[in-house]
C-alpha cells in the first residue's frame, strides 16, 4: 500500500513511517520540512495521489486554547478534503485518551476535540488512536504544573505508555483499518503525583510535588479517571522503569 504520514519526521510520525517502511509498504513522510503543508493546504494533492492511507501525526505548534483549536480547524479541514479529492480509501488520526468523554475540554486538549469531530464527520472511513500520556512527556508536565518552585498537581490518575508503542498502534491501523477508536495505554495505573515524583528524582530534579485537588492539567481541572482508558484498551507491557533503562 501507498501510506502517507503526515508529521512524518516529528516524534511520532517518524516511527510510524519507518515501522511501516520496514513491512514494505510505499511510505510518504509528508512535513513542512518536505513541501506538505496541512495548515496552508499545500502539497497535499501531490502527497496525497495514489494512496491509499493518510495516518495524521501532526501536532500544533500552538499550545493556546485558541490556537491550538485554529491549527486543527483548518489542518484536519485541509486535509480531509485533499483525501477526498485523491480517493484516500482510510485516514487514522492521533488522539488522547479521554477526548470522547471531555467534549467540553480546554487548553490544549479541545483542539483535539475538534479534530475528532471533522474526522468523525468525513466521508472518508477513519481509525482514531488515542494515546495516554507518553513517558517522554513527564518532564514538560513538571514544567507546566510549576508554580513557585513546586510541582502542583491534581488527583488525576496516569497511565503513561512509551511513544514507540504509540507508533506501533498507527501503524497497525494504517496497515489492517479497524474503524472507530482504539486507545493505547501503558502497564501502570497510578496517581500523576507518584508519576512526577519518580521522574523528577531519576533526573535529580528537588522540586517537590505538591498535591493540590483544585491544580489544572495543562489548562483544566480534570477527575480522577479522565486520563485513563474507561473501557477496553491496547495495554503495552512496557513500564516506566523499563523504558528509562532502555534510553
Amino acid at each position: 500500500m501507498k501510506i502517507v504520514v503526515l508529521g512524518g519526521t516529528g516524534r511520532i510520525g517518524a516511527r510510524v513511517a519507518a515501522l511501516l517502511t520496514e513491512r514494505g509498504h510505499e511510505v510518504v513522510a509528508a512535513s513542512r520540512s518536505t513541501g506538505v503543508d496541512a495548515v496552508a493546504g499545500t502539497g497535499l494533492d501531490d502527497a496525497f495521489a495514489g494512496a491509499d492511507v493518510v495516518v495524521d501525526a501532526t501536532e500544533s505548534s500552538a499550545w493556546d486554547e485558541a490556537g491550538v483549536i485554529e491549527f486543527f480547524t483548518t489542518a484536519t479541514g485541509n486535509v480531509l478534503a485533499a483525501e477526498q479529492r485523491a480517493g484516500v480509501a482510510h485516514h487514522v488520526a492521533l488522539s488522547i485518551v479521554g477526548i470522547d468523554r471531555n467534549p467540553e475540554a480546554r487548553g490544549y486538549l479541545a483542539g483535539k476535540v475538534v479534530q475528532e469531530r471533522l474526522v468523525t464527520g468525513s466521508p472518508v472511513p477513519s481509525t482514531i488512536v488515542r494515546a495516554t500520556q507518553f513517558f517522554e512527556f513527564l518532564p514538560q508536565i513538571a514544567d507546566a504544573s510549576t508554580v513557585d518552585g513546586a510541582v502542583r498537581v491534581g488527583t488525576a490518575l496516569l497511565q503513561p505508555v512509551a511513544a514507540d508503542a504509540v507508533a506501533l498502534a498507527l501503524a497497525d491501523a494504517a496497515e489492517a483499518p479497524v474503524g472507530g477508536a482504539v486507545d493505547v495505554a501503558g502497564p501502570e495505573r497510578a496517581p500523576l503525583a507518584e508519576f512526577l515524583r519518580r521522574d523528577l528524582a531519576v533526573r535529580g530534579d528537588a522540586r517537590r510535588v505538591v498535591v493540590d485537588p483544585a491544580a489544572g492539567y495543562f489548562g483544566r481541572v480534570v477527575g480522577e479517571t479522565s486520563l485513563v482508558p474507561a473501557g477496553e484498551a491496547t495495554v503495552d507491557t512496557v513500564t516506566y522503569k523499563e523504558w528509562l533503562l532502555a534510553r
